[in-house]
């Protein structure tokens, strides 16, 4: 999983990217500290891998990752190459998932770029959402008109299909000129699910799941019911389907600096149940519909991602491609029972562990010893 953390000049993008990866990136008080986008791989704490591994003492403990990767700030203008407008853009591309840095808090020692990187304007966090989208939405345009009129010439020949995708595209291009997101397209057109894969081909900016990250300063991160910048980042979320991480990529700075039992105190002190990247990463997960299956024995305990959904042979296919071309079945009992029980011994005494076949839908936290023969 690739998460973008993208954002305007200034807002914490870097910041809170050192505090989530411990990567010490660049972080300045003046716009386009980042050029090239800084990478960090983060791994996914699983508290039950760490069960396992505790239990079978394997050589190997290897968890599910994720790569964070902090992408240069944007500025008004950047579809028409503004700023470093096309570099962004192409970064954004190759993520999952964006995590749209939204600044909400007050700070006038801390410029407020948008669209002039001299010009240091007021918060709003609205108007600054709004920027970003605007841009990947131009972005989209012009790439929703090319695969427009690249089916309307193949169409001229008499392929149906193609002249289906000319009509889909050009309604998309519709869409998007009256500045709303790829996002909210299938919705609003009442597209079919083959349709909605159609366009999903296109690769387009403004279709990717967005975390909204609402960067407060301490003050506000402490008393958020009373913020309203929050507010209204929440508001805008709720009616796109996004998620919101309130956090202060500051405070996160500080206590991933800290040493393990440090961190836990601090945090309880602070009344926040996790950390930062802990709550990021549940979002993530949410956000994309992921779940973690696990792998045990004394060679190697390992946490793999898959989508919520996924079939036992496609779910071996993440393994290796000849477990999926081989699969016979999947040998399978979940964390929470097999806990339980005490031991994965004593919950096939008691009829728990399973053997499941091609139809088999994976389970969160289902542990699976797969059989196949190729």
């Amino acid at each position: 999983m690739k998460l973008g953390i993208v954002g305007l000049p200034n807002v914490g993008k870097s910041t809170l990217f050192n505090a989530i990866t411990n990567a010490g990136a660049e972080s300045a008080n003046y716009p386009f500290c980042t050029i090239e986008p800084n990478v960090g791989m983060v791994a996914v704490p699983d508290e039950r891998l760490d069960k396992l591994a505790e239990m079978y003492q394997p050589k190997k403990k290897t968890p599910a990752v994720i790569e964070f990767v902090d992408i240069a700030g944007l500025v008004k203008g950047a579809s028409t190459g503004a700023g470093l407008g096309n570099k962004f853009l192409e970064n954004i591309r190759r993520t999952d998932a964006i995590v749209h840095v939204v600044r909400c808090f007050d700070d006038e020692n801390i410029m407020h770029v948008v669209a002039d990187a001299t010009q240091n304007v007021p918060v709003d966090p609205m108007g600054d959402i709004e920027t970003i989208d605007l841009e990947l939405i131009m972005a989209d345009l012009e790439m929703a008109n090319r695969r427009a009129e690249k089916a309307s010439k193949n169409a001229k020949s008499g392929n149906k299909q193609a002249a289906h995708e000319a009509e889909l595209f050009a309604e998309l291009a519709k869409h998007l000129d009256a500045g709303k997101s790829a996002r909210t397209f299938a919705d609003a057109a009442g597209l079919s699910n083959d349709d909605a894969k159609l366009i999903a081909t296109a690769d387009l900016l403004s279709l990717k799941p967005v975390i909204y990250a609402a960067n407060m300063d301490e003050d506000g991160f402490a008393a958020q019911d009373d913020n309203a910048y929050l507010k209204l980042v929440r508001e805008r979320a709720e009616k796109e389907g996004a998620e919101v991480l309130p956090i202060c990529a500051k405070l996160e700075q500080e206590i991933a600096a800290l040493e393990p039992d440090e961190r836990a105190m601090f945090l309880e002190e602070l009344g926040v149940e996790a950390s930062g990247l802990d709550r990021l990463i549940r979002c993530s997960y949410t956000l994309l519909g992921l779940i973690s299956f696990l792998t045990y024995g004394e060679d190697e305990c390992r946490a793999w991602t898959i989508k919520n959904g996924t079939k036992a042979p496609q779910a071996a296919g993440k393994i290796h491609s000849d477990i999926e071309r081989g699969f016979i079945r999947a040998e399978t009992i979940n964390f929470a029972d097999m806990i339980a029980c005490g031991s994965v011994a004593a919950a096939k005494e008691k009829g728990l562990l399973r053997s499941e076949g091609k139809d088999y839908v994976v389970k969160d936290g289902d542990m699976i010893y797969f059989r196949f023969n190729v």
